[in-house]
């Protein structure tokens, strides 16, 4: 007797089911539990960590993206702004600044203003400032995007509307369009966010005192120090108590601008 649709599909979902289920068990069955335990679940380890794996680590990552963050979202405005002006060398020196700071490695930026800078200008940066540069170089050209959607993504009659009321175009831009398009584009902002707090562990490659480190940093010289992966786990744990909530979040103003639609 042949299978209706709904009977294949559940078979099909019962086969996978199955196969990941016996997939796991034989992991669990081939792992050694003991050896597991204390290369990544060495409890000694993970409590002479604390507290400076927080104070200072968690800490000093939270301060580096949000320096990046808030420098990347700033030029992202402009950019955006200039991406979309009617003059042709500002729109050539938005994509120009797009295209190849999205196409260049954070690695790089990073390396280039650490020390070619210092070296091509003989000046030497302070190292939250060289972080807020290298973090929001990179971040601006993904914001800029970002927000030239969310400024095309407002109605055209809005700015229409605020224009016959005797506005000009880059008063209703600042107080109608761009606060409008904030809203639309929050979701995909904080996914950025998200990106930054993970790129922010390139800041090894500057050269850290152990004040100066953030969370990857820690994590690798703990490593070293106790010949352990448990360093590395707290680190991502610790990542994930930034990351986490942002991704809720995420979830939460994507529902409600749905809602809202």
């Amino acid at each position: 007797m042949a299978m209706t649709r709904r009977q294949r599909a559940r078979a099909i979902r019962a086969v996978q089911y199955a196969v990941l289920i016996a997939l796991l068990l034989a992991i669990v069955l081939a792992a050694d539990w003991g050896e597991l335990r204390r290369a990544f679940f060495d409890a000694e380890v993970a409590r002479s960590l604390f507290p400076d794996i927080i104070t200072t680590a968690l800490v000093n990552t939270v301060v580096y993206t949000l320096l990046g963050f808030g420098f990347g979202l700033v030029l992202g405005v402009v950019l955006a702004l200039m991406r979309l002006s009617q003059v042709p060398p500002y729109r050539w020196l938005a994509v120009a600044y797009i295209e190849f700071f999205r196409g260049v490695p954070a690695l790089l930026v990073f390396i280039a203003l650490g020390f070619g800078v210092p070296l091509a200008f003989q000046v030497a940066l302070d190292r939250h400032v060289t972080v807020m540069l290298a973090l929001g170089l990179v971040g601006a050209a993904y914001i800029a995007e970002t927000m030239r959607a969310g400024i095309q993504a407002v109605p055209k009659g809005q700015m229409e509307a605020a224009r016959s009321l005797g506005m000009s175009h880059s008063r209703a831009m600042a107080s109608i369009i761009i606060p409008q398009a904030f809203r639309i584009v929050l979701p995909p902002l904080t996914n950025e966010l998200v990106l930054l707090t993970k790129d922010s562990s390139l800041v090894y490659l500057l050269g850290l005192s152990l004040d100066q480190y953030e969370l990857s940093k820690f994590g690798r010289d703990a490593l070293n120090q106790h010949r352990s992966l448990t360093p590395i786990l707290v680190a991502g744990v610790c990542y994930l108590i930034i990351t986490v909530p942002l991704g809720h979040l995420v979830r939460r103003l994507e529902a409600r601008s749905a809602k809202a639609r």
